[in-house]
């Protein structure tokens, strides 16, 4: 990673910059979207993903799914299985970034708590997706 460097931004770095600054103004509302699934699903789930291609939506992506990804690449993916399988729903947030043929992590515990925002926002899931979505797609280059 090079800081404070003058070259134009790759498309690699471009995504991830993007995501991290949607997750950090979306905080509350993606909590609160992580708890109201897992209220719904419990940990059959699996894990939110953001895909942002051809524009950026909300996936799911199954245990078994990571796990078989993880084995293609030669179990580069040990490390996020392994916070994935101890994923706290009730006081973080984990989720998958996938773009430009990577992957990247999403984890943060809010303030207040998944539970607390889910109840602050007062949205069900679908209202929550469509929100979410429509906010990824003015914030986020495909």
């Amino acid at each position: 990673m090079m800081f404070g460097s003058t070259q134009s931004e790759s498309g690699n770095t471009k995504w991830r910059r993007q995501l991290d600054k949607f997750v950090k103004a979306n905080q509350l509302e993606l909590a609160a979207l992580s708890w109201a699934l897992w209220l719904e699903n419990s940990d059959t789930q699996g894990t939110i993903g953001i895909d942002l291609q051809p524009k950026p939506h909300f996936v799911y992506c199954s245990k078994e799914s990571v796990e078989k990804l993880n084995e293609r690449v030669e179990n580069r993916l040990q490390e996020l299985l392994g916070i994935i399988e101890h994923y706290q729903p009730e006081v973080e947030v984990v989720m998958i970034g996938i773009g430009s043929g990577e992957v990247k992590l999403i984890q943060f515990a809010p303030e207040p708590a998944p539970p607390n925002c889910f109840e602050q926002i007062g949205k069900n899931v679908d209202t929550l997706l469509e929100l979410l979505e429509q906010r990824m797609s003015e914030q986020i280059e495909a």
